[in-house]
């Protein structure tokens, strides 16, 4: 199906879950201490909830006749494929975690294969081992339905300006991959974002503005300026506040650590589209620019639109090619879908 206003659409931020994956994991306490942490984001007063939204969402993260059956109410035509965060597993050592990312990509692969007319992958790599992370990248890119992995805002106890990562951006650059930037959760302040779900309403877009900040005030952008970043949920705090990282690199000798102000750094990323109002993606259009911009939903989770084109149909004011770009354009570009 083609959208009759927007043409081909697709969600750059749709998520799947591996049980094969899940079972071997679920043999060690590390994840069971980790699953603590993600419950642990929910509030008491919201476990019910969680608990009868975790049902409906293992479901739809694991049956394909009801996600393809989401995405055509959704007006989706493509999903690019990313991994549930909390399989990311970043606990394990070097050949449980070769085990588990296997079996990760294999299970991604397959689902795109089963239907590659709606579906391109992201696979996942062993982000806290960068040297095998680099390995296992170079590997995923020489399958044709991989486009890149998707990586948490951190990983192993590292920043993303920590050397150790350097081979992992160099694989990344140079053959192109496109890395999804998408948090899990925030817990360095995991006691203080505890209430109210603000784990994941303030925590998941501090993680990613850390992250993108320690790519640019690090030199991470500067020395391999081809990265293709996609950060989720609107990249974060810092497209909303970049005027004031733009001062400190004006202002401060200990703030200019790279070549470029903070802002023209924004122009060479791409962002996806949950931001949930009109005004901010009309900022986001102006900061990081509309060719940019990518349409996303979260699937299938609640912290994203069900109906993604809505916001596309409130912004009138925009060019219809903006909107088209939006909708599928800007993402088939960056993914080389058809």
């Amino acid at each position: 199906m083609t959208h009759p206003r927007y043409g081909r659409t697709v969600d750059v931020h749709a998520h799947i879950t591996v049980p094969a994956a899940e079972a071997l994991a679920a043999t060690r306490p590390e994840h069971a201490a980790e699953v603590e942490l993600i419950v642990g984001m929910t509030p008491p007063s919201g476990k019910a909830y969680a608990r009868e939204a975790f049902s409906r969402w293992d479901t739809a993260l694991t049956d394909g006749s009801v996600r393809l059956a989401r995405m055509d109410a959704a007006g989706v035509d493509v999903q690019v494929l990313s991994l549930n965060p909390a399989q990311y597993y970043y606990w394990a050592d070097r050949e449980l975690s070769r085990d588990l990312t296997r079996l990760v990509n294999e299970h991604v692969a397959g689902a795109v294969l089963s239907r590659p007319e709606r579906f391109v992958a992201l696979g996942t790599v062993s982000l806290q081992h960068p040297e095998l992370a680099a390995e296992q990248l170079e590997e995923l890119m020489r399958q044709d339905c991989f486009r890149g992995v998707q990586i948490s805002a951190s990983a192993g106890g590292r920043e993303f300006s920590d050397p150790a990562y350097e081979p992992f951006w160099t694989v990344a650059e140079s053959t192109g991959a496109v890395l999804f930037v998408h948090p899990l959760g925030c817990w360095e302040m995991a006691d203080r974002l505890r209430p109210a779900y603000l784990g994941n309403i303030v925590g998941q877009p501090m993680a990613t503005t850390v992250a993108l900040s320690h790519l640019m005030f690090g030199g991470v952008l500067d020395r391999h300026p081809q990265l293709r970043l996609l950060l989720a949920h609107g990249g974060g705090f810092l497209p909303f506040y970049v005027g004031r990282a733009d001062h400190a690199y004006d202002t401060r000798p200990d703030a200019r650590a790279m070549k470029l102000r903070p802002s023209d750094y924004l122009r060479l990323l791409w962002v996806d589209s949950i931001v949930f109002r009109t005004d901010a993606i009309r900022h986001l259009a102006e900061v990081v620019g509309s060719d940019r911009i990518l349409l996303g939903t979260d699937y299938p989770f609640d912290m994203g639109p069900e109906r993604p084109l809505e916001l596309l149909d409130a912004l009138d004011d925009l060019p219809d090619d903006v909107r088209v770009g939006i909708a599928g354009g800007n993402a088939r570009a960056l993914f080389s879908i058809p």
